[in-house]
């Protein structure tokens, strides 16, 4: 586990394995799966997608049949298969902790933290039939990034494109481009310019120009991170550096998402008017506003390590790791003018999830998915459903 879910306490974790039922809450919440480790993985900390036949897919950092995570899919009504278990095989990639993307041919599409042929992570193509490939690992080349934390994003052509929070010829970090074939380029070495951003942990997102957007969680002008843009040649620039406005956010370690203004939306775990993380937005032209600080109110969630979802109104939806009415976090909704409204404090029931650091995602009818890390019926972890 990295350091920053290492911080988590072990009193959090108690309190979530023997919370007593509560009075119930204005959203109807149900855990769909509680993961028991082997052989069907524990300790999910990624985005699910979404099929278009209506399954769900992650994956588990850890668990599987050989301890080293899995790929897995889910029905709607929670019947789980173990698509995958890493460390099959000489080379294979260990520890995905990364949402994954599915090709045109519903093909999946993923990294894992370490592992490979060099130890610096992977990238993998699984199909549907659960065969699994190493497209690629990180380290074959100097100056090649390592640790690959979130998933890829495809561009027009079918070129795969992420970032590595290590490595690079700085040692900041990449933003990489991998072919169909298996072909990898480093765009971006973070840490050439002065000020830049290190340590990316996000994923990108395209504008419709083809460049890139994502985050950096430490660097920029006052060590607290960044969000950054790179061209499809591969020239970087940084839009902003937290910590230049009193009560600003800080180490931002999810992706971006637009409004249809162009305007970029995330979140910051740490920072803000209370210390508890922030959502901010961030204009074309660089200027940034704290729309949310966490804490503000009896009940409120802390630490958002989650990127944010748009609803059809305009709202957005995320997650905080920590906080809420019985300490396991929190799923909430932000209006564009800013005003929080917590909709479920996990915790609230036995055998409740705890502790969500993934994001969300909607279904057709506006229902509200994701995974929590701990909690469920083994502690393990669950993949929930959150019903407005």
């Amino acid at each position: 586990m990295s350091a920053i879910h290492g911080a988590l306490t072990l009193a959090v974790l108690s309190a979530l394995l023997l919370t007593a039922a509560h009075p119930g809450q204005a959203q109807t919440e149900t855990v769909l799966y509680s993961f028991t480790d082997s052989p069907d993985g524990a300790y999910p900390d990624s985005e699910l997608v979404l099929h278009k036949k209506g399954n769900l897919y992650g994956t588990t950092f850890q668990g599987g049949a050989y301890g080293n995570g899995t790929v897995f899919e889910l029905t709607a009504a929670g019947t789980e298969k173990v698509l995958y278990s890493f460390g099959s095989q000489p080379g294979d990639g260990i520890g995905p902790r990364a949402s994954l993307t599915f090709d045109k041919k519903s093909n999946l599409y993923g990294t894992t933290e370490v592992g490979g042929a060099y130890g610096g992570g992977t990238v993998f193509e699984l199909t549907a039939a659960g065969t699994e490939k190493v497209l690629y690992s990180f380290g074959s080349q100097p100056g090649d990034g390592a640790g690959p934390w979130v998933g890829l994003t495809f561009d027009k052509e079918g070129n795969l494109y992420g970032t590595t929070a290590y490595g690079g010829a700085y040692g900041g970090g990449t933003v990489f481009e991998l072919t169909a074939a298996g072909t990898e380029k480093v765009l971006y070495t973070f840490g050439s310019q002065p000020g830049d951003g290190t340590d990316p942990q996000a994923g990108l997102t395209f504008d419709k120009k083809g460049n890139l957007y994502g985050t950096t969680r430490l660097g920029g002008a006052y060590g607290e991170g960044t969000v950054f843009e790179v061209t499809a040649a591969g020239a970087e620039k940084v839009l902003y550096s937290f910590g230049s406005l009193p009560d600003d956010g800080s180490s931002p370690t999810t992706g971006l998402v637009f409004d249809k203004k162009g305007n970029l939306y995330g979140t910051t775990p740490s920072g803000g008017a209370y210390g508890y993380g922030t959502v901010f937005e961030l204009t074309k032209k660089g200027s940034e506003k704290v729309l949310y600080s966490f804490g503000s109110q009896a009940g409120d969630g802390f630490y958002p390590y989650a990127g944010l979802v748009f609803d059809k109104k305009g709202n957005l939806y995320g997650t905080t790791c920590q906080g809420g009415a019985y300490g396991g976090g929190t799923v909430f909704e932000l209006t564009a003018e800013g005003t929080e409204k917590v909709l479920y404090s996990f915790g609230s029931q036995p055998g409740d999830g705890g502790i969500p650091y993934a994001g969300l995602i909607f279904d057709k009818m506006g229902n509200l998915y994701s995974t929590t890390i701990f909690g469920g019926a083994d502690g393990y972890g669950t993949v929930f459903e959150l019903v407005p």
